[in-house]
């Protein structure tokens, strides 16, 4: 597997993923469902792999051959399995310094029509939650969907019953968890079912004002980092360098068009690099009546307080919580000004207020750096 696939944003594999399901190819989905320690990547993390090769990572590159190999038996048995590698020892070259130190379960499944809901979803930007069975009393990949309240898939109806409260859980904080249900049965036995819940859902958004020549390495940037990007211009700006990057939709607008150019929301983020002023304050104005959690706009202090003076001789003044949502000066203070060094910042922000993170030094943070869920239902 080259860099470029294994590295793949997520959004382009799920292209793939909906690209084999259509031609009916043999194919094999591997996810990370628990990690123990540390490890690469996290649970929900994808590879796709085919005879032919491979697309997506569940580490640095590491166990991707073993998990190759494995996926070859699981297509020849056309039957789901569940594999755990402990790294932690020193009997292998995990011991000598290479790796993540963790334990890391992974859940191999023939790629069936079965999971063409999840695609689906994802591809109209519903968010969804999977509850696939990786252990216990029932066949592994067994799997349900929940959307809009409602379990649909191969679940026994118990068990889809006992896990929606965890699965509304993880759709609301967009995370992964693993339960364990336990049932009593006639003779005093008992089933055993453990789940591993992944929220699907999709890619945040950016939206990008300007037509530039500086828009595009913004839109490179983002979109490898998995946002769907959107770039307006105005006045008949260029659209090229837009398209080229891979934009995946440029709109041509006035600035007072702003608030009804799309269903603005709270998973969307906003960059305003016009250059104009005039067509900054314009949107500035818009995009405060909408839900989005950040406005970035591009500019020195000196011209949002000049711009901020001019609202205010209209009478127009920023509450707090507006000027929560401006980020001015934008991005990250990473020096350079290159322009893909200040696209570089302004993705950076954009990741860490998305990912509702303080853009700290890693070093500097105390505990993990991943969040980590656990649960064990009886």
């Amino acid at each position: 597997m080259d860099t470029n696939e294994w590295s793949l944003p997520e959004t382009e594999l799920f292209d793939r993923i909906r690209a084999a399901l259509d031609a009916g190819e043999d194919a094999v989905l591997a996810t990370v469902v628990d990690v123990e320690g540390s490890a690469y990547r996290r649970p929900g993390a994808k590879m796709l792999i085919r005879p032919d090769g491979g697309a997506g990572s569940i580490t640095a590159g590491c166990l991707e051959d073993e998990v190759r190999d494995l996926a070859r038996d699981v297509l020849a048995a056309d039957e789901a399995r569940v594999e755990t590698w402990d790294l932690t020892g020193d009997d292998d070259v995990w011991g000598m310094g290479v790796g993540c130190n963790g334990v890391i379960t992974v859940l191999l499944e023939p790629l069936t029509d079965d999971y063409e809901p999840v695609v689906d979803a994802r591809s109209r930007g519903t968010p969804v939650v999977v509850a696939s069975v990786i252990g216990g009393d029932l066949p592994a990949a067994t799997r349900g969907h929940l959307t809009d309240g409602a379990f649909e898939g191969d679940l026994p109806e118990w068990v889809a019953d006992a896990v929606r409260g965890d699965a509304q859980r993880s759709l609301a904080d967009g995370g992964t968890d693993v339960v364990t249900l336990r049932r009593e049965t006639a003779g005093d036995g008992t089933i055993e079912v453990e789940l591993f819940l992944e929220a699907v859902r999709p890619p945040p958004e950016a939206v990008v004002f300007g037509g530039g020549h500086d828009v595009r390495p913004v839109v490179e940037l983002a979109k490898l980092v998995d946002f769907r990007v959107t770039v307006v211009t105005f006045r008949g700006g260029q659209v090229g360098d837009a398209r080229a990057a891979g934009a995946d939709e440029v709109i041509s607008a006035s600035p007072r068009d702003v608030a009804d150019l799309r269903e603005w929301d709270d998973d969307t983020y906003a960059v305003v690099m016009t250059h104009n002023f005039v067509d900054d304050r314009l949107t500035l104005d818009a995009l405060l009546e909408t839900p989005v959690p950040y406005i970035g706009m591009m500019g020195p202090r000196k011209r949002f307080a000049e711009m901020r003076e001019a609202f205010a001789e209209e009478g127009r003044r920023f509450t707090d919580d507006e000027l929560d949502r401006i980020y001015t000066p934008i991005g990250l203070d990473l020096g350079g000004d290159s322009p893909y060094r200040i696209a570089y910042s302004v993705v950076g922000e954009l990741l860490a207020v998305a990912n509702g993170r303080d853009a700290g030094h890693l070093v500097d943070r105390e505990g993990p750096i991943h969040e980590r869920l656990e649960a064990d239902v009886s």
